[in-house]
């Protein structure tokens, strides 16, 4: 059994809050720890490779199929691996939402729904760009909805 390094009370090994003050056994202040969100890689990140290959994490966003293929051929960083992943998943989606407005041309709707869909992934693309400029390594927010790219 451990102690509560606020109150001094007994707890449970696999305990996280104290039973007697509610003090969070990882901050012992009692204030909240912070909640990462799933999708938020950022902590499993090397400060330093984050700073060293921001500009080709970068490149792949901007300039897709080519800017993945730069991030590949350049040195072997899991930042830049983390983005060529997730830009990977961009050109799945992309190319998906291609075939059906090819197959289903022929509708009025489905063109005019895939240029809005298409618009929206590139506001997505940009947003993704400006986390990589603050050193945010976080899963697209449209793209992490599709399980089937998980």
């Amino acid at each position: 059994m451990k102690s509560c390094p606020k109150c001094g009370a007994q707890m449970e090994d696999q305990a996280v809050f104290c039973a007697n003050c509610g003090a969070n056994y990882n901050n012992p202040y009692g204030a909240a720890a912070p909640v990462v969100p799933e999708w938020d890689h950022t902590a499993e990140f090397d400060p330093k490779d984050v700073s060293d290959n921001k500009v080709i994490a970068m490149l792949v966003y901007l300039l897709s199929v080519v800017g993945i293929l730069i991030a590949l051929l350049s040195q072997n960083s899991p930042y830049v691996s983390f983005h060529v992943r997730q830009a990977l998943k961009f050109l799945v989606v992309e190319t998906l939402v291609g075939i059906v407005t090819a197959i289903l041309c022929w509708t009025v709707i489905v063109p005019i729904a895939a240029g809005i869909f298409y618009a929206v992934l590139w506001v997505v693309k940009i947003i993704c760009f400006v986390s990589i400029c603050k050193g945010e390594a976080k899963e697209p927010v449209i793209i992490r909805s599709f399980t089937f790219l998980k």
